[in-house]
């Protein structure tokens, strides 16, 4: 454990400036036959790969989703994992069809990107971890601290501004990759290691000893994370977006991939218009009627997703908090399909 720190305080990498997106992405995706989905280089219960090489995770299974409602087939993805740094230029090159990437939504990246946030698929906040040894309860204790974290984040300026604020010192040591920035909090280059709550319960599976370490109990950040698509082709976001929104309206309606064969002759108007038995609400999207029922039916709804990815029963172990529906005290809430 280190006896004396050296404060070291650096900015926000912005990353590259992005270009507009040229219309119609969903005839090049419809052509080529896939989406190509970046995401990240493997954060657990996000985006990750398991010993067989499959992806999973729930920023991979709204990739999956997006997929369904196109091709009516949720493995119609490709995948490209990209680190911080460089996932603001695969989505602005057109390198990537979608980022689904652990992804913080703020206004620079809303306004002077060239980008569109799709939505809220999952309410975060920054935090820290800390070795149990080091003997601390609060981040409030940790002035003088060397803490690791990722470069190119909104976490560089979110830890800045905390330490700043209560008049602690502090040196950061950052690096590009996730798992560079693991392996040296794990080898001891740094005290704390800070970044998405829910990722560092995710991250901790991968250190030497998980149980030695603790999440503190502050919250330093807003860190809404969400889906990002180009900014400049109206109907590719409107697919983007309603592809989380039906996700979420099909919890709240208690549709489900067991039951959503059951409810397509249901007796209530909303499930009839979010399958496609009622109405045609596919055509204004520029795909099938049934785009919705295709995405439930073969990845689930969002308390699906949330529950075999993160949830009490997975290695992160995650209640759903914030990302409860609104009806169940939390704030995931999506307008109605009609």
């Amino acid at each position: 454990m280190k006896t004396k720190f050296v404060p070291v305080v650096m900015g926000l990498a912005m990353g590259a400036v992005a270009t507009a997106a040229s219309a119609a992405t969903l005839d090049d995706v419809k052509s080529k036959g896939f989406i190509q989905c970046g995401v990240s280089q493997g954060l657990p219960g996000f985006s990750a790969q398991d010993d067989k090489g499959a992806w999973n995770g729930i920023d991979v299974d709204y990739c999956r989703a997006m997929a369904a409602a196109v091709f009516g087939d949720a493995e119609a993805v490709k995948y490209t994992p990209l680190s911080a740094k460089e996932r603001f230029t695969a989505i602005s090159s057109g390198e990537v069809d979608i980022l689904s990437r652990n992804t913080t939504w703020t206004m620079t990246r809303d306004t002077q990107l060239g980008l569109n946030f799709a939505g809220v698929t999952y309410y975060d906040g920054q935090g820290f971890m800390v070795r149990k040894s080091l003997g601390v309860s609060s981040a409030l204790e940790l002035s003088g601290a060397s803490v690791c974290t990722n470069t190119g984040t909104t976490t560089e300026l979110n830890v800045t501004d905390y330490f700043r604020t209560n008049n602690m010192d502090f040196e950061l040591v950052a690096f590009e990759k996730a798992d560079e920035v693991v392996s040296a909090y794990d080898a001891g280059r740094c005290d704390v290691y800070t970044t998405d709550a829910s990722g560092l319960y995710a991250q901790r599976l991968k250190l030497t000893n998980a149980d030695e370490h603790v999440v503190l109990p502050e919250i330093i950040s807003k860190e809404p994370l969400g889906p990002v698509v180009r900014q400049g082709d109206d109907q590719w976001f409107s697919i983007a977006k309603w592809t989380y929104f039906a996700l979420v309206n099909a919890e709240e309606l208690g549709v489900t991939s067991a039951n959503v064969d059951e409810m397509k002759s249901s007796d209530n108007p909303s499930i009839l218009r979010l399958l496609g038995a009622e109405g045609t609400f596919g055509e204004p999207l520029g795909i099938a009627n049934d785009w919705a029922y295709n995405i439930i039916k073969q990845v689930g709804n969002y308390g699906e997703l949330f529950e075999r990815n993160v949830g009490p029963d997975t290695p992160l172990g995650i209640s759903r908090g914030q990302n409860a529906l609104w009806s169940k005290g939390g704030l995931q809430y999506a307008p109605p399909i009609r």
